[in-house]
Formats: structure tokens, C-alpha cells, sequence
């Protein structure tokens, strides 16, 4: 990829140069400048000689050198034009900062697709269009009509946004946070943000990535950079349009639980992205990543002044899923000996609010050498006998001696704690308001550091299964114009990937019917035969605890009856005749794919209930075993299948084994467009799972 030259490029076109102040191509010519870009700058404008002094140049082809750079801003019929001469001049890389592409409408789509057409034809990468621009402080590089340059540092910040990036460029200086690179994406015509993630990762300038997006296009890529990125550098991102309201139609349940939002969410989990939840979420994070080592231990530590924070902040520590570091011995023998009789020496260690700084740094001290300690909170309130500024600038000198353990702060006061905040935030110590917030930025810094701690590469697990077979049937389906698999063929399929299902035939005619019950042995289910009947129980179309020839042929009729009368215009095949199976823990795994990122797998509680107690799980696939596995620790159901009041442990190894399974049939046919099977009962250890009621629906792209 060409982007090294688009973040540091020594000449730039500025298309559409303007004479006019507070025109967007006088600003941004206005914003290189003032940024102190060091190469040469190529103002491009027909009507003019010169603007602020630098010599104009009436077309792009007129240019004496092969620009790395140019930035477009004349109106967005004549930006193709422009691009074509970019090309035909050699240029790398183009920002169009125009708008009026495809979020005006179908002609500005097809302005879009023609830009797009001739970047491709000249081999230029395109950020935008209708975009804010690019700046690269490093370069000195501000190719924005953004209000501002930021202050130096080593967060690049990728925003889907431009008014947003706008304003969090401002925010950033008023803060004191500074940044590397910032890059407005715009209509994301070509450059999107796994392009820039990727070029990020390689940089070595920038430390912790953030993402603000609205939509992932390219999934399966996103999930294959972000996997090899966040073995480098962390990746926060805050992802909007979170609500289900526009969450498609669908025929399983899988499908209708699982709303756009929980494939994002699997998505981040699997690659290691870390989900922030808000704007404040996103930097706060941030400047922990920037700032602090990743810990090498979990254990936290807090010390404060003042009971009621301590306590709030150990609140916030369990519903993170945080550890409290149990002090050593000697470390409690220490507080004890030291500090006031009033104080308390366990985990929070409350130095009592007549603490001045010595009290503190004893106690600091004293936690920051214990082994079992791989994290500092310190959270301080202020009072009368309070030294705020000495605490804080003997806490720097304590990260000096212990730089490998981050170190958190939290000052819950007002106008007494300015300077001191000031004094951590240019020491490179984070400083959060309320001790919550530091508690959920520690989380992030643990999160990333269980990450690191999993394998470099992700391990998908293969079993011997009978593709030819699923291929004939799904081929089958598709060839008969149905959307929709029988019970006979999912329980084929579901043998064929070696998951346990009970006996099931598809019976034509009465007598036939009466004959495979007797073959299969009582007691038997009957099930209506119908690719437009999905839900059979919801229609009458079941029949369970069959004993006789003579209750399979009542419960026939009764069950093609229902279905003619309360599905008219469904196609009824005959019946399928089940075994009856024992009882066990009923559970439902399913499969509903997903247009961005592929087949979404769901593991839960099942039976009839699903719906409304949606006590489920999701994961992308492939998987591995870790994420099988924690995707069933996630659910209540995983209570059950270890045991409750009585009740023998199920057979865990069983059903992720059957959740692998379906993971990987997911994923070779493409075809298999939703899966549900539900119940999927699991007996006791060594006694595996039945897969009772499966349902399958393939889709194929003409």
C-alpha cells in the first residue's frame, strides 16, 4: 500500500485552491501551511496567479513534478475530471474533501463509482469523498479544513464522522491530549478503516489505535487485520447504531434474536478489539493505553483517603470481573506497624482522611512492592490536612522505581486539585474524575492483556466429516427452488458433520408411515413434512408419545389436517416419523448469517421459552475451542450442564464438540443461510447429546 506517502508526502496539489477566506480551499491550503509542512505545495486554480504567495497553477497536468499528495475541493462535477488529470500526472494518493457523492442520492452514487473507477485505473488510493481530510502531526501535515492541529502524541484516531473528529480535535487540545495521526473517513469510496488500521499497525509512531464507525463493509478483512493488530498495539473503537429496530425479518430463532449489533460484538471479541461504549469511554481508555504498561498481573491495589470511594471502587472492580490482589504477610505486617490504628490494611487500604503525603507514600510503597499486586488505584478526595500536589508528585517518582505496574488515579474534588491533575497529566499518569472510570479503564488495560496472553494465531479445529452428502442434499434443495430443508434432510446433514440425531424418515402414505414407526420402535413423534412449516408446534403440526400403528395413523391425519386448514397454500410433503428420545437438559444452538462478517453461531438455554428468556451467546465462525468454550461459561445454561440441586454434570465436552461441528459446517457451505437446532438435549457426562429438532434454510446468489 502506497498510504506512507498519503501520511508523509514531500509535495502536494491543493485542487480548488481559493483566494476567498473562509472558502474551504483557502483554509485548507491555509491549515498546510500553518502546520509547517516542510515539502512543496502545488496550488491548483485556473483564475489566479498566486495565493497567500505561493505560485498557482491553472490545471493539475501543468504541475512540474510528480506529486505523493493532492487534495480536492472543487465542486463535485468537476472532481473526476481533476482525478483524471491526478492520474495521468503520476499522483499517489488523492483526499477529496467534496461532498455531493452517494449520500446525496443515486447521481452522486454514480459520481462516486466513476472516481472510484479512475483511482482504480490509475492505481491511486482515495480517502473520501466527503470527507474533513487527513494530519499526520509528525509530518506536519494538516490536509484538513479541520478548525485546528492537534498537539503532539502516539493516539491515531480514525473517525467515520467529520463533525465528530472535528470536535474531538478541539476536546484533544483543551485536554492536553495529543495525537498522531487523525483520518476523517468520509463516504469510505475506497480507503476504509481496516485499511487504515493496517497501515497503523506497521506504524511505529502510534501506540493505541481508535475507530469511531458507523459500519463494517469488508467484514472477514476486518476481522483478519484487527486479529494480527491487536497482537501489537491495542484497538479501541466505539461503534454507533447499536439499536435492533431495523434488524431484518427472520425464520429461526437464531435469526431473530441475533440483531446486527451482536455480530459487531462477536466480532470485537474474537479479534480483540475493545468496545468502548461512549466518547468519554473511548479517550478514557486511550489514555490509559498511552500512558501505562500493560499489566503483568491482575491483582489491583487501591489506596485512599476516603472509605466511601474505596468502596465504591471495589464495587466497580466485581462488576468488571476485576481481582483485589490478596497482600502478602509482610506487605499487611508493614500497613499495620505504620499506619494509624483507625486505618484499614486490607484490600482497599484506607490511609484515613488526616492523611498527608508520607502516609500515602507508605502505603504506595508498600503495595507497589508486593508481588501480588500488578495494578495501582489511587483515589483521593480532598481535605483540609490534604497535600494534593506533593502526593501526586511523589506517585511520579514512584512509577519511576516501579515503571513496569500501571498506575491509575482518581481525584474526586474540584479547583483544589487543578495543579495536581496538571502535574499527573504532563508526568504521564491518568487522572480520571471518579474512581468508576478508572476502575472501567484498569478493566480495558486487563482485557488486553488476557488477549496478549492467548495464542498468536488462532487454532480452528477439523473433524472427518461427509461433505459429498450435505453438497447432494443443499444442492437438491436449491435445485427444487425451495429455500427451506426437511427434517429428514437437516438430520442427514446433521449425521453426516457427526452430530447425534434420533431416527427420522419422511413417510408419503399412511401405510408407510405405520411401517417405519414399526421399524424405528415405539414410541415414535409425527411431524408435518412442509418447507413453508417451520414452526410446527405453532400450527399443530406435531404429535408426540406414540405408541401404536393405530395412534400413528390418527395422529397423520390429524396433523396434515392442521396444516391444511391453517397453512393453505404450504406444500405438505407426508410426515416424519421420530424416536422418541429420553429427557435431558434441552439447550438451542443455531446459525443465522451474517451479510458482514459470516456465520454467527448462538449456544443457550432452549426449549420453548428461547425467545423470551434469551439466554444466549453468540461467536463468529470459525472457532476455536476457547471460544467455544466460553461461549457456553457465558449462559445460564452452563449452570445447568454442571450440575444443579441433585443433578448430575452434563456432558460439556459433548456439546462443544457439536458447537465446533456446526461452526464448521457454517462455514464450508456458504449456501447454509440459518440453522437452528433446538432442543439440543445433553445427558450426563460420556453420554453425549441428540440434536432433536433441527431446521435449516439455504440461500443462493443467482
Amino acid at each position: 500500500m502506497k498510504l506512507g506517502k498519503m501520511f508523509n508526502p514531500s509535495k502536494v496539489v491543493v485542487a480548488g485552491a481559493s483566494r476567498t477566506r473562509d472558502k474551504i480551499g483557502y483554509e485548507v491550503l491555509r491549515s498546510l501551511i500553518e502546520a509547517g509542512f516542510r515539502g512543496d505545495i502545488y496550488p491548483v486554480n485556473p483564475k489566479a496567479d498566486k495565493i497567500v504567495g505561493l505560485k498557482c497553477y491553472p490545471h493539475v497536468s501543468e504541475i512540474p513534478d510528480c506529486a505523493d499528495l493532492a487534495i480536492i475541493v472543487v465542486p463535485p462535477k468537476a472532481v473526476l475530471d481533476v482525478a483524471e488529470d491526478c492520474g495521468d500526472r503520476g499522483v499517489s494518493n488523492i483526499i477529496t474533501i467534496t461532498a455531493g457523492f452517494k449520500e446525496t442520492g443515486p447521481e452522486g452514487a454514480s459520481l462516486e463509482e466513476g472516481l472510484v473507477d479512475i483511482c482504480k485505473k490509475h492505481d491511486m488510493r482515495l480517502l473520501g469523498p466527503n470527507c474533513v481530510g487527513l494530519i499526520d502531526t509528525y509530518s506536519h501535515l494538516n490536509a484538513s479544513f479541520a478548525p485546528c492541529m492537534p498537539l503532539k502524541g502516539d493516539i491515531s484516531f480514525i473517525s467515520q464522522s467529520g463533525a465528530l473528529g472535528t470536535a474531538i480535535l478541539e476536546w484533544s487540545l483543551k485536554e492536553g491530549i495529543g495525537l498522531n495521526k487523525f483520518i476523517s473517513l468520509g463516504n469510505k469510496a475506497d480507503l476504509d478503516e481496516t485499511d487504515f488500521i493496517e497501515a497503523l499497525c506497521r506504524d511505529s509512531k502510534t501506540s493505541v489505535i481508535l475507530a469511531y464507525v458507523e459500519n463494517i463493509e469488508r467484514g472477514h478483512r476486518f476481522i483478519k487485520v484487527a486479529q494480527k493488530t491487536t497482537r501489537r498495539k491495542p484497538i479501541i473503537l466505539l461503534k454507533s447504531g447499536v439499536s435492533e429496530s431495523g434488524a431484518r425479518a427472520a425464520a429461526s430463532h437464531t435469526g431473530s434474536i441475533a440483531g446486527r449489533d451482536v455480530s459487531y460484538n462477536a466480532a470485537f471479541l474474537q479479534t480483540g478489539v475493545l468496545r468502548a461504549h461512549s466518547i468519554e469511554e473511548l479517550f478514557d481508555y486511550a489514555i490509559a493505553f498511552s500512558t501505562q504498561p500493560v499489566p503483568k498481573n491482575d491483582g489491583i491495589a487501591i489506596v485512599t483517603n476516603a472509605g466511601g470511594p474505596g468502596i465504591i471502587a471495589t464495587d466497580a472492580c466485581e462488576s468488571y470481573g476485576l481481582r483485589l490482589a490478596s497482600f502478602n504477610a509482610s506487605t499487611i505486617e508493614h500497613l499495620r506497624t505504620n499506619l494509624p490504628s483507625n486505618a484499614s490494611i486490607y484490600n482497599p487500604v484506607d490511609v484515613v482522611g488526616d492523611a498527608k503525603a508520607d502516609r500515602f507514600e507508605l502505603a504506595l510503597d508498600a503495595v507497589m512492592k508486593d508481588e501480588e499486586v500488578g495494578i495501582v488505584l489511587l483515589i483521593m478526595t480532598p481535605q483540609i490536612i490534604t497535600e494534593p500536589k506533593k502526593t501526586v508528585r511523589m506517585l511520579f517518582e514512584l512509577h519511576q522505581q516501579y515503571p513496569h505496574k500501571p498506575i491509575i488515579t482518581s481525584l474526586m474534588g474540584g479547583d483544589s486539585f487543578y495543579e495536581s491533575f496538571n502535574i499527573l497529566s504532563s508526568n504521564s499518569i491518568p487522572c480520571y474524575p471518579f474512581a468508576d472510570r478508572a476502575v472501567s479503564s484498569i478493566s480495558a488495560l486487563v482485557r488486553y492483556a488476557r488477549i496478549l496472553e492467548g495464542p498468536s494465531k488462532p487454532n480452528f479445529p477439523k473433524f472427518e466429516v461427509n461433505k459429498r452428502t450435505v453438497k447432494k442434499i443443499i444442492s437438491k434443495v436449491i435445485g427444487e427452488g425451495r429455500n427451506a430443508l426437511l427434517g429428514h434432510e437437516t438430520t442427514a446433514i446433521a449425521n453426516a458433520y457427526g452430530i447425534n440425531t434420533p431416527s427420522t424418515e419422511l413417510a408419503t402414505t399412511q401405510d408407510e408411515a405405520i411401517e417405519i414407526a414399526g421399524n424405528i420402535g415405539y414410541p415414535v413423534t409425527v411431524k408435518i413434512s412442509s418447507p413453508q412449516i417451520l414452526h410446527k408446534t405453532d400450527i399443530g403440526g406435531v404429535r408426540v408419545g406414540l405408541n401404536s400403528p393405530k395412534d400413528v395413523k390418527a395422529a397423520r391425519s390429524e396433523v396434515i389436517g392442521n396444516a391444511r386448514r391453517l397453512v393453505p397454500s404450504a406444500d405438505i410433503y407426508g410426515v416424519e416419523i421420530q424416536k422418541v428420545i429420553p429427557k435431558g437438559t434441552e439447550l438451542i444452538l443455531g446459525m443465522s448469517r451474517d451479510p458482514q462478517f459470516g456465520p454467527l453461531i448462538m449456544f443457550g438455554l432452549g426449549g420453548i421459552y428461547v425467545n423470551f428468556l434469551k439466554d444466549v451467546s453468540f461467536r463468529l465462525a470459525p472457532m476455536t475451542k476457547k471460544s467455544a468454550l466460553e461461549m457456553i461459561q457465558e449462559t445460564k445454561a452452563h449452570t445447568l450442564l454442571r450440575g444443579v440441586r441433585g443433578q448430575g454434570a452434563k456432558d460439556i465436552d459433548a456439546v462443544m464438540d457439536t458447537v465446533l461441528r456446526i461452526a464448521q459446517l457454517s462455514t464450508d457451505f456458504e449456501e447454509l443461510w440459518e440453522l437452528d437446532i433446538n432442543p439440543l438435549v445433553a445427558y450426563p457426562k460420556k453420554q453425549g447429546i441428540i440434536a432433536l429438532d433441527v431446521k435449516m434454510t439455504v440461500y443462493k446468489e443467482e
